[in-house]
């Protein structure tokens, strides 16, 4: 029980810092949501509003749980942060990848130490755990650690690395989130293109099998026999890169 007491306050710590760097996080002008004559309305509007309700949901929560812990409300301080620990157990869609997604003109440019640690707590999470709750709560953690190296420190040497791994986050069983993981590895090889991990192939292989998405996928597949030098990944590349040309053919 001392464990999961443990673990539960850490998972809570993590989300709390969370939702104080997004709420505090300054938000880029989305493109407007004011639909052309003859065109549909979009959903844009709307999904700023299931995300900023999220927000706000999470940080009432904080605070109501704060509040029965001051006031030595142990019962309904409980009640509120299992509230808090379901609420992020809820898998989440992202609905509009550019209000999810930072832009590629970012650049993985500055050691900073705050990013680094950042980057170590996550990764002491992430891919941790036996299974069932424990494994996908450190996933979370993970996740939103991730994050918020993007958020608070978009120009650190870390955002790079972090994308890829947030892209093999959504990647992953308990998320499939394949066109939201495929953008954050595409993030990792646009913010340093000298990057060490395989992020071009693992978004040609997304775009390939899970998206059906063959032309980016064969994008991809040339940039890595152009700009990388494993010859795995190379061999990899060519080999796909005949089979669509075949397939074509037919």
């Amino acid at each position: 029980m001392l464990c999961r007491r443990i673990s539960i306050g850490i998972l809570i710590g993590i989300l709390s810092g969370a939702a104080s760097s997004q709420a505090q996080a300054p938000v880029s002008a989305p493109p407007s949501s004011s639909p052309q004559p003859g065109q549909p309305p979009n959903d844009l509007d709307k999904v700023e509003r299931v995300l900023a309700a999220r927000r706000e949901y999470q940080i009432a929560l904080e605070q109501l749980r704060m509040h029965y812990m001051q006031v030595g409300d142990y019962l309904r301080a409980k009640w509120a942060e299992d509230e808090l620990i379901q609420f992020h157990r809820i898998l989440k869609q992202p609905y509009r990848l550019e209000l999810d997604v930072p832009p590629p003109s970012l650049k993985a440019a500055y050691n900073i130490p705050e990013a680094n640690d950042l980057y170590k707590r996550a990764m002491a999470y992430k891919d941790k755990g036996w299974g069932g709750n424990d494994y996908i709560d450190n996933q979370r953690r993970a996740e939103l650690l991730f994050q918020q190296i993007l958020t608070n420190y978009p120009q650190s040497d870390k955002i790079d690395d972090a994308a890829y791994q947030l892209g093999d986050i959504y990647e992953s069983k308990p998320y499939r989130q394949y066109q939201r993981a495929a953008q954050y590895y595409e993030r990792c090889f646009q913010w340093n293109p000298n990057t060490q991990f395989e992020a071009r192939l693992r978004a040609a292989r997304i775009y390939d099998h899970q998206l059906q998405e063959r032309t980016r996928a064969l994008e991809l597949y040339r940039d890595i026999i152009t700009h990388e030098t494993e010859p795995k990944r190379i061999e990899e590349a060519e080999k796909r890169v005949r089979e669509l040309g075949a397939a074509k053919k037919y």
